[in-house]
């Protein structure tokens, strides 16, 4: 059976995501979500970095920027969505953005509803 990656940093992620959604109900707009987790993050001492620009580099040129809402334990791109659903195109999004940061592992995190929706997005190489 292979190994879950980054398990543990998720679980933690993730039990941020419902404290913060229980804590201040559903349906804000996206910034309001992301500030809210910083404050649980340092509540809990989980390291992150917030709005960190990474380059995008096109036929060996600099054209531009992503700035993902967090990146926890330098592993993990963390978007906050306010949406009707996690769909293909959020996806295909967070797949583009782990290719820009290196990474392997995205969290696409819905504070739309009542009950918190999120998606693990890996990176295979």
């Amino acid at each position: 059976m292979a190994e879950i990656l980054y398990r543990d940093e998720v679980h933690q992620v993730i039990g941020c995501a419902i404290e913060v959604l229980n804590g201040i109900g559903h349906g804000f707009h996206e910034k309001i979500y992301e500030q809210a987790l910083t404050v649980e993050f340092n509540l809990r001492g989980i390291p992150y970095e917030q709005q960190k620009p990474f380059g995008i580099v096109y036929k060996g040129e600099m054209i531009g920027t992503y700035v993902p809402d967090l990146v926890c334990f330098g592993l993990i791109v963390v978007d906050a969505k306010t949406i009707e659903m996690i769909t293909d195109d959020e996806r295909g999004k967070m797949i583009n953005y782990l290719k820009v940061t290196g990474l392997q592992l995205g969290l696409v995190v819905n504070f739309k509803h009542r009950k918190l929706e999120w998606e693990r997005i890996v990176l295979t190489r």
